[in-house]
């Protein structure tokens, strides 16, 4: 098979998860810059994505203040009418008081019902910005990112770890907002109403403090390994499901399920560890408010006893103590999806603390005066030092040039032209075009200049317009139909019902991979590069679909410097310059006709296809 860009994208290609990428640290894998650490620094940049949401959280405030006003208040009238009205049996004005009562009841309702209205539209539109980033994000990584992990571990990132942080948002942040005010506001209100009761409601909040402590950072550790091994599920899911027919052919279901099972108890093992753990914080949380609201009441008595205080003092400290330790209770009760979502939160920002391919500056390549010349100079490459991969490749191509690049797999051939596109970065020696030093030049004005067609032809779900419209985004229609007939594939695409307009699905599979190769070339003629690749692009159609796609190559490579990456020998006779690639070095250059003179390494390839064509 033709060597090809994802051949990389496993171990056995040489990029092992974790290692720094092409050319040591720093020049081709995303490097992290300040990574969440610890819950408070996610947090913080979590609230940071928040206080975008100005307008709303403001409204939120004041709505958390009223539904706490409420709560603070309730009390201490409960308070007043014991001491006022019930003990001493003046039952004239207690009616207006339950009816203040009720009222304050009913209001703080409907703030708390506005309060959660009004969080849940700020938590959404922040977490569509976060999701925005994250995926704005993975269009700037550099391809050396994506070689090294499963489209299903990414994936979760987008949608299992932000789920889990919009459920830790709803639910949460209101909650804590609202226990801030309560807990401030009870605490002036106990030490009103009797400090030596307050410093005894006081006594256990150093054993809750100390308890939380403890129980997070194990919880916190928990819950992140839960999300890592549903990531690696989610990628296990989403390479089976590609690879199904694969999978099938080899009778390999018992092998996936084997290998599913094993990581889907890894995960229940880790889910359940997590569970468990989050799950002390409740029961003990309950436990030292019970402990303290019973300490309160047995010397509040005996204060009453002694004529220190009143009933009414002692039911409204008992009311607040219990507000005061409630909110550290419901935030203890959802603490495993507080610690959830930041373990999730942490997921996200780990992949936007990345450097992303385009935050360098370069000189603007001018496509529409770029000649064409490409030079390599001495180019080696290699992901670790000790497995060169490439090794003191030189050669030039003059501009509308064709050069072809053969060998066995494995030589060396797609990282030519994957150094060329700077998808990965040399090791060292230089690569110019037009006398200019790739390295210097802005790589996405260079991706602009430079066309490329491989052999896995992939379309977009949308219309057959919408692909072709790919490679330049501003043509029109007239436009689109020109590129058409160029690569061949106006017939076919007329053909069809809808014609143009006719919906693919995600991937093109209601088309065949022949109609699809057309569509990916009529893309290329579309965007009109100054350099092509082409990648082994008719090695796995019919003989007659490779006629129209050969006639449609060379019409898209007319005036064009292209790279022309073969297996069939056949197919690039006519190159002005192929180039032997073997054991990363290009073992031999020259024309089809040079190089079978010379009786080397082409000439036995060439003659080995020969014979089994004969």
């Amino acid at each position: 098979m033709p060597e090809r860009p994802n051949e990389q994208r496993r171990e056995p290609a040489g990029i092992p998860p974790g290692m720094p990428g092409p050319g040591g640290p720093g020049r081709g894998a995303p490097r992290p810059k300040e990574r969440a650490r610890n819950t408070g620094a996610t947090i913080r940049r979590l609230w940071a994505y928040l206080n975008r949401q100005r307008a709303g959280l403001i409204l939120v405030y004041i709505l958390t203040a009223l539904a706490a006003l409420v709560t603070m208040i309730s009390p201490y009238l409960l308070g007043v009418a014991i001491d006022r009205f019930i003990t001493p049996g003046r039952l004239e004005g207690l009616l207006g008081l339950c009816l203040l009562l009720l009222g304050l009841y009913a209001g703080g309702a409907a703030a708390t019902w506005l309060q959660a209205y009004v969080m849940t539209g700020v938590a959404q539109r922040m977490l569509q910005s976060l999701r925005g980033d994250l995926f704005r994000k993975y269009q700037q990584l550099p391809v050396s990112f994506f070689d090294t992990r499963t489209h299903g571990e990414l994936m979760s990132r987008n949608t299992n770890d932000i789920e889990n942080v919009s459920n830790g948002l709803n639910q949460t942040v209101t909650q804590m907002l609202t226990s801030l005010i309560v807990v401030i506001g009870s605490l002036v209100l106990m030490l009103r109403l009797n400090v030596w009761l307050t410093l005894v409601g006081l006594v256990t909040i150093p054993l809750v403090m100390l308890a939380t402590r403890l129980i997070g950072g194990v919880t916190r550790r928990n819950f992140k390994a839960q999300q890592e091994k549903l990531g690696s599920l989610n990628g296990l899911i989403e390479e089976s499901v590609g690879g199904q027919r694969t999978v099938q052919i080899f009778r390999r279901e018992q092998a996936m399920q084997a290998e599913f099972g094993e990581i889907n108890g890894e995960l229940n093992r880790a889910a359940v560890k997590a569970q468990i753990v989050s799950g002390l914080v409740g029961p003990v949380m309950n436990m030292l408010n019970n402990m303290n609201f019973a300490l309160i009441a047995a010397i509040g008595a005996w204060m009453v006893f002694r004529d220190m205080t009143s009933v009414g003092v002692i039911v409204s400290f008992l009311n607040y103590s219990r507000q005061f330790g409630r909110p550290i209770s419901d935030l203890a009760n959802q603490y495993n999806l507080i610690q959830s979502g930041v373990a999730g939160a942490e997921r996200v920002f780990e992949i936007l603390d990345l450097e992303t391919e385009y935050e360098e500056e370069g000189e603007l390549i001018g496509g529409a005066s770029l000649r064409g010349e490409v030079a390599f100079d001495s180019v080696s490459f290699a992901y670790k030092p000790e497995r060169p991969i490439l090794q003191n490749v030189s050669f030039r191509a003059e501009p509308g040039q064709k050069i072809a690049l053969v060998g066995p797999t494995g030589a060396g051939k797609t990282t030519i032209v994957n150094l060329l596109t700077r998808f990965y970065e040399t090791t060292s020696g230089t690569i110019s075009i037009d006398g200019r030093d790739i390295r210097e030049l802005d790589k996405n004005d260079l991706r602009r200049s430079v066309g490329m067609v491989l052999q896995d032809a992939y379309v977009f779900a949308g219309t057959i317009r919408d692909n072709i419209r790919y490679g330049r985004l501003d043509a029109g229609d007239a436009e689109i139909e020109r590129a058409a007939e160029l690569a061949n594939a106006d017939s076919f695409i007329r053909a069809l019902p809808r014609g143009y307009d006719t919906p693919l699905t995600m991937g093109g599979t209601n088309l065949s991979h022949g109609q699809r190769q057309l569509l990916t070339i009529a893309r290329a003629v579309l965007a009109d590069p100054a350099i092509l690749i082409l990648d082994e692009a008719t090695s796995s159609i019919d003989t007659r679909t490779e006629m129209h796609i050969q006639e449609a190559m060379r019409s898209l490579m007319r005036g064009r410097t292209s790279f022309v990456i073969a297996h069939r020998l056949s197919t690039i006779r006519d190159a002005d310059r192929i180039l032997f690639m073997s054991g990363g070095t290009a073992a031999e250059q020259g024309t089809h006709d040079e190089l079978l003179e010379a009786r080397g390494l082409y000439y036995e390839l060439y003659m080995s296809q020969f014979k089994r064509l004969g």
